[in-house]
């Protein structure tokens, strides 16, 4: 009897089987690398058709209803993380494939949201690459120390980021749709309205879920008051921000910059604008791209089909 079949996908880095001990199932799965994106919806269809299982590292390739449907022999699809937007689980369901996903590691997304803050406070990538073209010194940068620092969404990621920025001397203010006045206190923030966010922070940091009620949730109005000294960081997902308010805002300097992990559509087009504005720090959706997270997927990745093959329970997504 052949073995099922095992399809890692996006695997940019070429680590996922070194980030774990896969002995677990050596010998019981056909496991297949692909390290390369696969864009093309019709290709991606044609390339999974043979696998039961199939390993999804977080929203890299979506999986709605109309690939699933062209998926026959899929058993098992795992995620990166206990939660994926991009996954249609009711598709899933409908088509008796059993999902589930993975814990993970709580420090790389808010560290980097505070090293993308450190950057565009500092200009430091663009001092870099002056200092590394012959130049020396084009700007001046601003101390964080006595700012306001505004987070939208003071979840696990926020109030992580709100005890680095009291580190750093900042005031911390914080918004979100279901956020109280004492949940923000006991997190080391002061609750405020969208608006009073947008207008007394220097820097806004975002960290919401993206759903129906955060998708477009920061647009032209709000960079707006944010003005033209503040500074616009997304950690987050994309779609949270009305892409092209953003453009046009740090095309017409409404706002002073941004730094940005996470684009509307990833990986980010070869010509797409944010490349080359030159008041943009962007790192290509990296939050989550630890050696320590990856190692926590991976291992219950390999947990998730060793216990699929033995008929155990998986973590399933619900």
């Amino acid at each position: 009897m052949p073995l099922p079949r095992v399809a890692i996908l996006d695997d940019y880095q070429e680590v996922a089987l070194a980030s774990a001990d896969w002995s677990a199932i050596t010998g019981r799965a056909d496991i297949t690398v692909f390290t390369g994106h696969i864009a093309d919806s019709g290709d991606l269809a044609r390339r999974l058709a043979p696998y039961e299982v199939i390993v999804a590292m977080r929203e890299r390739t979506p999986f709605p209803a109309a690939l699933l449907g062209q998926l026959p022999a899929l058993k098992l699809l795992i995620t990166t993380g206990m939660r994926n937007a991009s996954l249609d689980l009711a598709a899933a369901r409908r088509r008796g494939v059993t999902v589930c996903g993975t814990a993970g590691s709580g420090a790389g997304a808010p560290e980097l949201a505070w090293g993308l803050i450190m950057a565009v406070a500092r200009n430091i990538p663009q001092e870099d690459a002056l200092v590394r073209a012959g130049g020396w010194q084009a700007a001046v940068g601003r101390e964080l120390a006595g700012s306001t620092l505004g987070l939208l969404g003071l979840g696990r990621i926020g109030q992580r980021v709100a005890r680095y920025a009291h580190a750093f001397d900042m005031d911390v203010i914080a918004w979100s749709q279901n956020l109280t006045g004492s949940r923000a206190r006991s997190c080391g923030a002061r609750l405020v309205t969208k608006t009073e966010l947008f207008a007394k922070a220097g820097i806004v940091s975002i960290h919401l879920q993206l759903s129906a009620r955060t998708a477009g949730l920061v647009g032209a109005a709000e960079l707006a008051l944010l003005g033209p000294d503040g500074y616009l960081v997304n950690t987050s997902r994309g779609p949270v921000v009305d892409e092209a308010a953003l453009i046009s805002a740090l095309r017409g300097n409404v706002i002073a910059g941004a730094g940005l992990d996470v684009f509307a559509v990833e990986p980010l087009p070869a010509g797409h604008p944010l490349r080359s504005l030159p008041n943009t720090v962007i790192t290509p959706h990296i939050g989550y791209v630890t050696a320590q997270g990856y190692e926590v997927f991976y291992a219950d990745i390999v947990a998730d089909i060793a216990a699929w093959l033995d008929g155990s329970p998986v973590r399933v997504i619900s």
